[in-house]
């Protein structure tokens, strides 16, 4: 899903180094600006990430997914606008 090649990956089947990775990819792009267009792009798929990696949460631990649902729940009872 991401815009950045696919990584090697190291013995125990993790991908190496990704910060690196990224670093050099931002390095590589670094003389021109970015364009709007661009970074809603990248903001979009950082978006659509999250919300994947919190409903994979809400499946592991659903006790304390529906935990966090009833805070939230009282905080938006209990505020005010």
């Amino acid at each position: 899903m991401s815009d950045l090649p696919d990584l090697p990956a190291d013995a125990s089947g993790r991908a190496a180094d990704t910060a690196g990775l990224r670093a050099r990819a931002a390095g590589k792009n670094a003389d021109k600006p970015e364009s709007e267009t661009e970074r809603r792009r990248r903001r979009a798929q950082f978006l659509r990430d999250l919300a994947e990696a919190r409903e994979l949460r809400a499946r592991v631990q659903p006790r304390r997914a529906k935990a966090a649902r009833l805070r939230h729940a009282m905080r938006m009872r209990t505020f005010r606008w």
